[in-house]
């Protein structure tokens, strides 16, 4: 990703042309120490005086300042996980200092602003408190609520539409989730078996075959985490809850969960555990907790949510998605031990010396003391 570097571009563009400092300050109108300064950085040329020398060396006035108002995928990702990277590793008020920065500069580049949005959802709970997680969740709001208002993306608005559903409900702002969403479930349209029919009919069967892949593997992602948090919804409720974690360990299983997105199987056995210390069951919650540091340390790292033999053309497209990709790794390793061992949900577990050597085995994991 380019900054703006007008001297380097001038001086690059004068030498290109031919000319000397003295004949670009000529033309501009000033003195030739002027345009030393200008080459050197140690001044700029007044913003009047920009489109003239645009005009001179036949580029446009962003090309001049290095200016892009878009930024390509492949940018798009890497900004994404540099990003995620310095939330890991760095300050948070750094970071988000710089994501705020960049999101002025890129203020009308809609996919950016979307993984934007998505970052900022994704570590809003590293916040020093409530107050400045919520704050998190306002501002990827707002850079929804722009995306919403001005993109002409289809693909885009969609995304950005469901990550403002989740920034609402986080915020506890049910009517506008219903709002935005309508308040019943429609019958859903299946875009994703018509892209395949076309691709097909253009005699490109690969794309079919990604197209359909994508539209399975979000469908049965979809079904896990509807049954998952009706689960929890249900949680007091251990004969129900117990069936909906038996049907959501079904899915698992028949789509071998664990290659594609291991962390949806950590989430359930934490909630199988959750529910088995609800009902007084802690012999079955410590062996809930057991398959969940099994899944946690079976390789679970390098996390990234990806295909397997059946979903074998998926790695381009969930490629360009990162905005609802995981967390950095060392965020997920530490989230590990602190969200669920350490939670005072299973405090009455503690005692038990299964539960010290789980919590070792986490520790071990994620190099903590």
């Amino acid at each position: 990703m380019k900054e703006i570097n007008l001297a380097s571009v001038l001086a690059e563009r004068r030498r290109e042309k031919g000319i000397t400092q003295d004949e670009l300050a000529d033309f501009a109108g000033v003195s030739k120490s002027s345009v030393s300064k200008w080459e050197t950085g140690h001044s700029f040329p007044d913003i009047t005086i920009l489109p003239v020398l645009a005009s001179y060396f036949d580029i446009s006035v962003d090309e001049l300042i290095c200016y892009k108002p878009q930024l390509s995928k492949e940018e798009i990702g890497r900004v994404y996980k540099r990003m995620a990277d310095r939330f890991a590793k760095d300050s948070f008020e750094d970071v988000l200092e710089e994501c705020e920065s960049l999101t002025k500069k890129y203020y009308s580049c809609y996919p950016f602003l979307l993984e934007i949005a998505g970052l900022y959802i994704n570590h809003a709970a590293m916040a020093d408190g409530r107050e400045n997680q919520m704050n998190i969740y306002a501002l990827a709001s707002k850079i929804c609520k722009r995306i919403l208002d001005n993109s002409k993306e289809g693909r885009v608005i969609a995304q950005a539409q469901t990550l403002q559903a989740i920034c609402y409900t986080i915020q506890g702002k049910a009517k506008e989730v219903l709002e935005l969403l309508g308040d019943e479930v429609e019958l859903r349209m299946m875009p994703g078996i018509q892209i395949a029919h076309a691709h097909l009919m253009l005699g490109d069967s690969a794309k079919a075959d990604e197209a359909m892949q994508a539209d399975l593997y979000q469908s049965v992602m979809g079904a896990f985490g509807t049954t998952l948090t009706y689960m929890q919804k249900n949680i007091t409720d251990f004969d129900f809850a117990s069936e909906a974690f038996r049907r959501a360990e079904g899915i698992c299983e028949l789509f071998n969960m664990k290659a594609l997105n291991a962390n949806n199987m950590a989430l359930l056995y934490a909630a199988g555990a959750y529910m088995n210390v609800l009902a007084g069951k802690n012999q079955d919650a410590l062996g809930m907790l057991e398959k969940y540091v099994d899944v946690c340390c079976d390789n679970f790292f390098p996390y990234k949510i990806h295909g397997d033999e059946f979903f074998n053309q998926l790695e381009d497209w969930l490629e360009k998605r990162s905005s609802f990709m995981p967390r950095s790794e060392s965020v997920v390793k530490e989230s590990m031990l602190k969200d669920v061992l350490m939670s005072q949900t299973f405090e009455g577990l503690r005692a038990y010396p299964e539960f010290e050597r789980l919590a070792d085995r986490l520790k071990a994991l994620i190099g903590g003391e």
